[in-house]
C-alpha cells in the first residue's frame, strides 16, 4: 500500500522531541523523508529543560526505524543563515521539498504581560515563536516554489492563537501572529498550489507541558506540585474528558494537512483541542 505522503520530503523544526519528533515519525511511516532541525541546547530565560543532541539522535533513529530517510542538524530558528544552509543541504540530498512544518517554539513563563522582562520574556518569545516561524518559511518556500509541485505548509499555533489566555500574553501574542502569517502566505502562494494552514493544539502531553514549572504555574499553592495535581485543572479547559491530548493526535492532523486528502484546504486554523474552544 502506498503511503499518504509517499516520496515527499518534509522540513520540520523543533524535531528533537515532543510534537516535532512525533510529526517526523508519523510522516516517515507514511512514506516521507525528513529534514529535521532543533536547537538542542538550553536557552537563557526558558524555565523548562530544552532538547539535547541526544534527543535529536533519538528522532533520527525513530524515523529510520519507521522506514524514512532523515537529514538532521542543530540550529536556532532565529539564525536564518544556519537555517538556510540546512534546508539547502537537505533539499540537495533528497531532491525536493513538499511539506514544511514550522513547529519549533518556546513555552510560556506565566508572567503577566505588564510584568514581563523584555529580553527573557517578551523578546525571546516573539523572536522564536513568531519571527522563527517566518524565518522557517522564508528559507524553505523558495525551494517549494522552484520545484513547481505545489506543497503544504503547516504552522503550529495554539488555542492561544485563537483566544486570550491569562498570564501568558507574550505566548498568546506570538501564536496570534502566526495565524496572520498563515493567512497571508495562503493568499500569496495559492496560485502555485501551495497550501498553508495552522494547527491549534490545546495542552499536549510533551515535555513542554508536563514539567514542574508548568505544574507550579497552575498550582502555586503547592511547593512541589505533580502531574496529578495539574491534571484536574487542565481537564477544566476541555469539553471532552481528558486533561491533555497526545503528540500523535497533533501528528495525525499534520499528516492530513500534508496529504492530498486536504488538497483544497488552505488558510484554515484547525483546533485539536478536546473542545477547549467551546469553553
Amino acid at each position: 500500500m502506498t503511503g499518504r505522503v509517499e516520496g515527499k520530503v518534509a522540513f520540520i523544526t523543533g524535531a528533537a522531541r515532543g510534537q516535532g519528533r512525533s510529526h517526523a515519525v508519523r510522516l516517515a511511516e507514511e512514506g516521507a523523508n525528513i529534514i529535521a532541525v532543533d536547537v538542542c541546547k538550553q536557552l537563557d530565560g526558558v524555565p523548562i529543560p530544552m532538547s539535547t543532541p541526544e534527543d535529536l539522535d533519538e528522532t533520527v533513529s525513530l524515523v529510520e526505524k519507521a522506514g524514512g530517510k532523515i537529514y538532521a542538524a542543530q540550529a536556532d530558528v532565529r539564525d536564518m543563515a544556519a537555517m538556510q544552509a540546512i534546508v539547502d543541504d537537505g533539499v540537495a540530498q533528497f531532491g525536493r521539498l513538499d511539506i514544511i512544518c514550522a513547529n519549533a517554539g518556546l513555552a510560556s513563563s506565566g508572567d503577566r504581560l505588564d510584568a514581563l522582562d523584555e529580553k527573557k520574556g517578551w523578546r525571546d518569545m516573539i523572536d522564536v515563536n513568531l519571527t522563527g516561524v517566518w524565518a522557517t518559511t522564508r528559507v524553505s518556500v523558495p525551494h517549494m516554489r522552484e520545484a513547481g509541485n505545489g506543497g503544504s505548509i503547516i504552522l503550529t499555533s495554539s488555542v492561544g492563537g485563537l483566544r486570550a489566555l491569562p498570564s501568558v500574553g507574550h505566548y498568546v501574542s506570538a501564536k496570534h501572529g502566526m495565524i496572520g502569517i498563515m493567512r497571508t502566505l495562503a493568499m500569496e502562494l495559492g496560485e502555485e498550489s501551495i497550501r498553508v494552514n495552522a494547527i491549534c493544539p490545546t495542552q499536549v502531553s510533551t515535555p513542554m507541558l508536563l514539567n514542574e514549572a508548568t505544574f507550579k504555574m497552575f498550582r502555586p499553592d503547592l511547593e512541589h506540585p505533580t502531574k496529578d495535581d495539574f491534571a484536574p485543572l487542565s481537564q477544566m479547559m476541555h469539553v471532552l474528558p481528558t486533561p491533555w491530548v497526545d503528540a500523535i493526535d497533533i501528528s495525525n492532523a499534520v499528516l492530513f494537512l500534508a496529504s492530498e486528502e486536504s488538497r483544497f484546504i488552505t488558510g484554515v486554523s484547525l483546533p485539536v483541542d478536546a473542545g477547549a474552544m467551546l469553553k
